[in-house]
């Protein structure tokens, strides 16, 4: 028999309005929300969640996540990771991110060269582990010596960097006209090409292009004929540009935006997730914590600086279709996503604006907007509560008080600090 749930709103923000709607209700049963409004009739045996002292909204999605982290500190020994331990490392992830209300990410693998990301989507989906529901992309297609070729760590010994690159990382239109079919045949959600440099990698910066044009065109062709939609990890325009040529679905980053490409975003309809958080340190001017990046990255940081600052301004006076990704690598844990949140409150985006990007923007960008990403009748139950003021505490997202997943209430991670985070 289908558990129903009837939860009492302090406000609700329902993934639609640019309001905080209150005193509502909504009726859960199943794994459906079935309605919403005031005063709604209460089916026999209903249990009552009184979330009166809390801004109740859909779950939240990160769509930008590299899960196969414990904790960022060990980004330089991912090479040497077994696939067993990333794999265990994504579901670690996936945990702690429910716990702290985000209910859906989206991750992109990134160094041992198997599946096991897939697999962590699936005993998910099946509800044999309690954690966020994952749309994955299983590896990143590039050049050698691209950011996610992990095998750079070991660049001082030819035949072993040879040896661990993994199979997604090559050239020509036909080794990527085959990667792209393995990925969808083993049971990726998205493909991700990774076409410009870094500002994290040991790389020679992201003005610096990987892949030529007719390898970019045969990947994203590929994946188009095979229902799969693309993103690409880049920075400057000149790239951009390319991308918006051949039909890509939506980028990521595009921290080096331009107006001229703003403006070809939005008369496309392609969506960017810009993930603010890893420049915000730069952008602000804060040392301590752009000193904790490698050498290599500071420079590039600081390089950038005001480029990045002005890029910021475009994005945020323009009319792009934003998404919300922490992109976390360094300085933050993978999980620890509400700082997007901080760096959009930060950035002057707004609350309406940034709260859809992370609910109903992301579901469009996931292709799941018939699922999840709004509080309406048909869609799961996912379904968040926070007791701090999301209208202008931007570090709001910090303190989740409430979790509620396919219409199953889980443990919220309020101020959770565990062995990792520090």
């Amino acid at each position: 028999m289908k558990k129903s749930y009837l939860i009492i709103c302090g406000k609700l923000f329902d993934g639609i309005r640019d309001e905080l709607q209150p005193h509502m209700e909504i009726l859960v049963e199943g794994n459906k929300i079935v309605s919403t409004g005031r005063n709604l009739s209460r089916p026999k045996d209903v249990e009552i969640i009184d979330l009166g002292h809390l801004t109740v909204t859909p779950g939240m999605i990160d769509a930008h996540v590299h899960g196969n982290l414990m904790r960022w500190q060990e980004t330089d020994n991912i090479l040497f990771q077994s696939e067993g331990y990333s794999t265990l490392a994504f579901l670690h992830t996936a945990q702690r991110c429910l716990e702290r209300g985000f209910t859906t990410i989206r991750c992109n693998g990134m160094g041992p060269g198997g599946y096991g990301i897939v697999d962590v989507r699936e005993v998910i989906s099946r509800g044999l582990f309690p954690a966020a529901r994952m749309n994955v992309g299983a590896h990143m297609l590039g050049g050698p010596g691209m950011p996610g070729d992990m095998s750079m760590y070991a660049s001082t010994n030819e035949p072993l960097s040879d040896f661990m690159q993994i199979k997604t990382i090559g050239s020509g239109r036909d080794f990527f006209r085959d990667q792209v079919r393995r990925e969808v045949k083993y049971g990726t959600d998205f493909i991700k090409i990774f076409l410009s440099g870094s500002f994290l990698s040991p790389d020679g910066g992201p003005e610096i292009s990987y892949l030529d044009d007719e390898e970019l065109e045969i990947i994203i062709r590929t994946a188009h004929d095979l229902g799969k939609p693309v993103t690409a990890h880049v920075y400057p325009p000149r790239m951009m540009k390319k991308l918006l040529e051949f039909g890509i679905d939506g980028m990521e980053h595009g921290a080096l935006m331009d107006e001229e490409t703003a403006r070809t975003f939005e008369k496309q309809d392609t969506y960017l997730v810009p993930t603010f958080s890893p420049f915000q340190d730069v952008i602000e001017g804060n040392d301590e914590l752009v000193d904790m990046n490698t050498e290599d990255s500071r420079m590039k940081l600081r390089k950038y600086a005001p480029q990045l600052r002005e890029s910021r301004e475009i994005i945020r006076g323009s009319q792009i279709r934003l998404g919300f990704g922490s992109d976390f690598c360094a300085v933050h844990q993978p999980y620890e996503s509400w700082y997007e949140y901080r760096s959009w409150m930060r950035s002057g985006m707004g609350a309406f604006r940034t709260l859809k990007a992370a609910t109903s923007v992301n579901a469009g960008i996931l292709r799941m907007d018939h699922l999840i990403g709004t509080i309406e009748p048909g869609k799961l139950a996912d379904i968040s509560g926070w007791h701090r003021d999301l209208m202008e505490d931007c570090d709001a997202l910090s303190e989740c008080d409430f979790v509620m997943k396919d219409g199953n209430v889980y443990p919220a991670g309020n101020t959770v600090v565990d062995e990792y985070t520090v």
